[in-house]
């Protein structure tokens, strides 16, 4: 069941995605923690002062620093949120290796002694090495006793259920979108282990590289498992042409950025019709999905063709699948030949140099396993209550901001404005860390067992996802660990969500001037609740539910609004004939303009906002929007750049500070922007959303 989740930055590869403002008008006190913090917030060593603010915003305040900082080997890009990302890793390590020190002497069960034993399993490179494959030669032996298509079926639900796999399609449980107080069974698209249906599909010189480096990873693993050279190019070929044929069937990300076309419930009996090969009333109790009459299932057609390709694939083609989804599942935790090869083929589609140290590979693990253990010790160290009531006294004067923005709306009628404000007031705001931290209820771990422990964390999901039917809707959940640097909004919650994580310099410091804060963490929080308003956002009302709440006139208004960004950001071009997605980066790129408005009018009622004094040279407005420029810090490998272009829903940093500034009346006056300046745009012709 996907989480529909609009982040800030890019989750996984990327993420998005403050000075208080008190109920009085005033800026609320500062709490006495002062963590470090640089010299200066906003340090002209950095900017290219050669460059005009007016011809390119990014490169002005950003350009030195970029030209002087390399990309480090074992990272695909570099900037703001990856120095931050490194910083908060740096600060799990040292509490990882402090925990797992004593861990083995603590009670079984506790949060330390989990904590610290699955790092220190993940960390025992000597058993690992020493055990080579042997955690999965029983999985692919009993691959090997398949003999039937529906033995074929058993196998598929077999590695769900035993945390293996997922071959052929998605499946879990989540939100009704049309019912969220209730969980429901969801199918989507799946089966495909490129990052996109266009990687089996296109056909220009970068894809056919990518296409032939996924080939030889297949071969190198098959071998590694003792499979002839010959036997493991044949075994390359069935993958890449299932793969390519569930690739057609699936839909385009574009496509799926429309709630409703993903939103199809069946009954069970009627799923099981359009797929005569999958009989979900048997199935469903197979796959712990007891008692269930109806299901979601996101792209019927993908479904259909997926059914069909099972009746005419032989059975031994199939086998060969499924030993695949074993194999590229476990590789990056075998010994280092698999970690090796699996890493080898990354290269080519990120570009990274060197891999990632194993100590920083276990503690992202833990975070993403554990992390509701984990983060407990890392907000006791590193975040205080104070940071949180700062913030809350921040969102507050920025949910009244886009309160007055939606008041003030000439494109919307009275009827329309009054449900967004009642969305809007609606809005649920979680800051730091949850206020009930998940338990992992009868997760084992094992200091000694680093593959039993990984199964187990896999089957505890599994189970813990299942376990939700029949339960109320548990809102409470968060859907990032507290030391995340980025950001959420929620739509079926209608919520917005920020980890301790990214509460820190350069989107937030205590002894910053509200011009650094508003337009750092500031610009983000708006950007969340912007999200709420987007192209998809919009079509889920106060409760959550996906429901259109719009009258037919104003939904055509934003409609024409929305694709003059999108017509913007489909003439920025980032390599060779590449060009952004305006379709696909839709919602990020209304939010950032959303954010960024929204930002700047609740700084400008700040007691330094109103002054506008000048503060190492530049006056508070410019601060502002050089602090927005300063989080997009980033440079990037030209094959992660290529990569992110057909699947991320962010935008290239770059334009993501630029596009938002051309249009916004006050950056033109802030830089004095003139006419005949690359980035100037007529004020008719600058778009206006929110």
């Amino acid at each position: 069941m996907k989480l529909k989740l609009s982040y800030v930055m890019l989750a996984g590869a990327l993420a998005l995605s403050a000075n208080s403002f008190a109920a009085d008008g005033g800026v609320s006190p500062k709490p006495k923690h002062k963590p470090a913090v640089p010299k200066k917030f906003i340090d002209p060593a950095n900017m290219d002062l050669s460059v005009k603010p007016g011809d390119d915003f990014f490169d002005y305040a950003n350009g030195n620093w970029i030209k002087q900082n390399a990309i480090p080997a074992k990272e695909t890009r570099w900037g703001s949120f990856n120095i931050l990302r490194q910083e908060n890793t740096d600060k799990l390590l040292g509490l990882l290796n402090e925990v797992s020190k004593t861990s083995a002497t603590q009670p079984k069960g506790s949060l330390r002694q989990r904590v610290g034993d699955l790092y220190a399993s993940g960390m025992d490179s000597l058993a690992i090495e020493k055990r080579g494959y042997e955690p999965i030669k029983p999985d692919l032996q009993r691959i090997d006793q398949i003999n039937s298509l529906d033995a074929v079926i058993g196998e598929m639900t077999y590695q769900r259920v035993n945390g293996e796999a997922s071959p052929l399609f998605r499946f879990g449980v989540g939100q009704d979108e049309k019912n969220v107080n209730k969980y429901v069974v969801g199918f989507n698209q799946g089966g495909t282990s490129l990052p996109d249906r266009d990687y089996y599909l296109k056909a220009d010189a970068r894809t056919k590289g990518i296409q032939d480096a996924y080939k030889k990873y297949i071969v190198a693993l098959f071998t590694l498992t003792g499979t002839s050279s010959e036997e493991a190019a044949k075994n390359a070929e069935v993958i890449f042409g299932l793969e390519t044929t569930l690739a057609k069937a699936q839909l385009s990300r574009v496509a799926m950025r429309d709630p409703n076309v993903t939103y199809n419930k069946f009954s069970v009996d009627g799923f099981s019709k359009i797929t005569p090969h999958l009989n979900w009333n048997t199935l469903l109790p197979q796959l712990k999905a007891n008692g269930q009459d109806t299901v979601l299932v996101g792209q019927p057609g993908f479904f259909k063709a997926a059914d069909s390709l099972l009746a005419v694939t032989p059975v031994d083609s199939w086998k060969v699948y499924l030993k695949w989804n074993i194999l590229k599942g476990a590789s990056s935790s075998l010994s280092s030949p698999f970690v090796n090869a699996t890493f080898d083929f990354s290269k080519v589609l990120s570009g990274q140099k060197v891999q990632t140290p194993r100590n920083e590979r276990m503690s992202g693990l833990v975070d993403g396993s554990i992390g509701e253990l984990l983060g407990q010790l890392f907000v006791e160290k590193y975040f205080t209550p104070a940071a949180k009531q700062y913030m809350i006294n921040l969102v507050n004067n920025l949910k009244g901001t886009l309160g007055d923005r939606i008041k003030r709306l000439e494109w919307m009628s009275p009827e329309t404005k009054d449900r967004a404000l009642k969305k809007l007031a609606a809005f649920t705001v979680k800051i730091g860390y949850p206020d009930k931290w998940e338990a992992y209820e009868g997760l084992v771990i094992d200091r000694n067992d680093y593959a039993a422990n990984l199964k187990a964390l896999s089957i505890w999901r599994y189970n813990f996802n299942l376990s939700r039917l029949g339960k109320p809707v548990d809102k409470t959940r968060w859907g990032m660990t507290p030391p995340t640097v980025n950001a959420y909004y929620n739509p079926t919650n209608n919520e917005i969500v920020f980890p301790a994580g990214i509460l820190q310099f350069p989107f937030f410091d205590f002894k910053a001037d509200d011009a650094i804060n508003y337009g750092g963490i500031g610009a983000v929080i708006g950007h969340e609740m912007t999200h709420g308003f987007d192209d998809q956002g919009r079509q889920y009302d106060a409760d959550g539910t996906l429901r259109d709440w719009w009258t037919k006139t104003d939904a055509d208004k934003f409609k024409v609004r929305a694709n003059q960004v999108v017509e913007q950001y489909n003439a920025f071009t980032v390599i060779d004939t590449l060009h952004v997605n305006g379709k696909l980066t839709l919602g990020e790129n209304l939010a950032d303009l959303g954010g960024l408005n929204i930002a700047y009018e609740a700084y400008k009622k700040t007691k330094q906002g109103q002054e506008n004094k000048k503060i190492d040279g530049f006056t508070a407005d410019q601060r502002f929007f050089l602090s927005w420029a300063q989080v997009w810090r980033s440079r990037q490998r030209p094959e992660s750049a290529a990569q992110r272009i057909l699947t991320d829903p962010h935008s290239p940093e770059q334009f993501r500070t630029n596009a938002p500034l051309t249009n916004i009346d006050a950056w033109y006056k802030a830089f004095n922007v003139q006419a005949g300046d690359k980035m100037y745009k007529k004020p008719e012709d600058r778009i206006k959303v929110w």
